[in-house]
């Protein structure tokens, strides 16, 4: 437990240093309709009380040591190999500060560059950032490249199908610009093609949409692209980055920019974070990527080292000429992600991914065999996937047995999309055991019949 110990006295000394009497003086200066005098907090409490009160409130979390994890929606419960704390909590990592100083930086600054390799060769795209807060918001980000590179700055469409959360992280980011987000309708559980054709115009800068989308279904990437390129707009693709050891990657797809969270790659769900997101594009797009990009170069003495190549940042240069104001990446956390892809290796990438779609699969016929449960959307899938459940028995209550068993079946669909009520969507990842889903068919199979 980390605390900063002063007496009265230190307390006492300091004021008198800077010529002051009391901590109020220092608040004099804040108007008073904003000056907070009544914290309205309890007394103070001793260490050991202290301790005791955490560890009461922590132990009322669920953690998925305990139960068995089948939540998703942009989170997941992956496999974190020992390997990558190991090396990402060493000291010369942990106390890393933004690289200014290239000559005293060249570890910090080749971590990052390898991270931006690995992600330009699992997406296909020929650059990257330093990487991003998170997955939203390097969609957001992502929007203002596109914006920033065209001409066309009236409309951007947006898929339904996108995480609900990303959209509004989109919303936030644009509220104040003179831009019309268009929502584009989705059907059984993926974008509406003819609502798509409809939509475009010359006023439309880009579509973004997610592969695989927030109901785990596999987008027709290749078809969208096409059809928004043939307008002169650009597309913003979202995605799962396991998904891309199996899946047509974004540059096969001739998407422009690709983007998504991290998490995945040996990061802890720690209760939604800090993730990284990471954000991919053609070349084209390069003088107008947000944060830094590190690049490799030679020295005096014609070696090779690395340097913060473009840093098109409102630190760096006037606010009003920023291409962003991210001015800062998730180097540590990114750092995770880079150790975790040189750990798995391109066979392991392309095995991890396979275990994911296979697994997921199996329950999925599973469960669809059980009299009651339906999938909600005849799409393929990865390792994502929603069902119907019989109006008889709510998901509230599939959700509240399931944990009777110590198991999390899912994310009730009906919180975010209101058309469609009983359905949950399950996500199932490689930590998953053969005998562990055979339960969990086992234990919804007992609720439908009232067992």
């Amino acid at each position: 437990m980390d605390y900063v110990p002063f007496s009265k006295e230190e307390i006492k000394g300091q004021l008198s240093d800077i010529g002051i009497k009391s901590i109020d003086s220092l608040l004099e200066t804040i108007p008073k309709p904003i000056r907070n005098v009544n914290f309205n907090l309890p007394e103070g409490m001793s260490e050991i009380d202290a301790e005791y009160r955490f560890n009461t409130l922590a132990n009322k979390n669920l953690d998925i040591n305990e139960y068995v994890c089948y939540l998703g929606g942009g989170a997941y419960d992956h496999y974190i190999p020992a390997l990558i704390s190991a090396l990402a909590n060493r000291s010369e990592f942990v106390t890393s500060y933004t690289p200014y100083q290239p000559e005293a930086s060249q570890g910090t600054l080749q971590a990052i560059f390898e991270y931006q390799s690995m992600i330009c060769e699992i997406t296909g795209l020929e650059l990257s950032n330093a990487s991003l807060y998170d997955g939203a918001t390097a969609c957001a980000e992502a929007i203002l490249v596109l914006l920033n590179s065209s001409k066309r700055k009236d409309e951007i469409l947006v898929a339904e199908s996108l995480h609900p959360y990303y959209r509004k992280v989109i919303d936030t980011y644009l509220r104040h610009l003179d831009i019309k987000v268009i929502p584009v309708p989705s059907t059984d559980g993926a974008i509406d093609f003819e609502s798509l054709t409809e939509l475009l115009s010359d006023k439309v800068a880009g579509l973004i949409v997610q592969s695989p989308n927030f109901f785990g279904s596999i987008e027709n990437v290749k078809k969208l692209t096409e059809e928004i390129h043939s307008c002169g707009a650009k597309i913003i693709m979202v995605c799962n980055p396991i998904s891309l050891g199996i899946l047509a990657s974004p540059a096969e797809c001739d998407v422009d920019i690709a983007v998504g969270d991290g998490q995945p790659f040996g990061v802890d769900l720690s209760f939604g974070g800090p993730y990284f997101g990471f954000i991919a594009s053609k070349k084209t797009f390069m003088r107008k990527m947000p944060g830094r990009i590190v690049g490799q170069t030679k020295d005096a003495d014609n070696k090779d080292c690395f340097v913060l190549t473009l840093q098109a940042r409102e630190q760096h240069i006037r606010r009003e000429k920023a291409t962003s104001n991210i001015c800062t990446n998730q180097a540590l956390i990114a750092l995770r992600g880079a150790i975790y892809l040189a750990w798995l290796g391109k066979e392991g990438f392309y095995d991890l991914a396979k275990q994911n779609t296979e697994k997921a699969h199996y329950l999925a016929n599973k469960l669809s065999e059980l009299d009651g449960i339906e999938l909600y959307f005849d799409k393929p899938f990865f390792n994502e996937f929603c069902i119907r459940i019989t109006p008889d028995i709510s998901v509230k209550k599939i959700l509240t047995d399931f944990e009777k068993e110590k198991i999390f079946a899912g994310i009730d669909i009906h919180a975010f999309h209101k058309k469609y009520p009983n359905c949950l969507m399950i996500a199932v990842t490689e930590k998953r055991t053969l005998c562990e889903l055979d339960r969990f068919v086992s234990v919804m199979n007992n609720i439908l019949e009232g067992k």
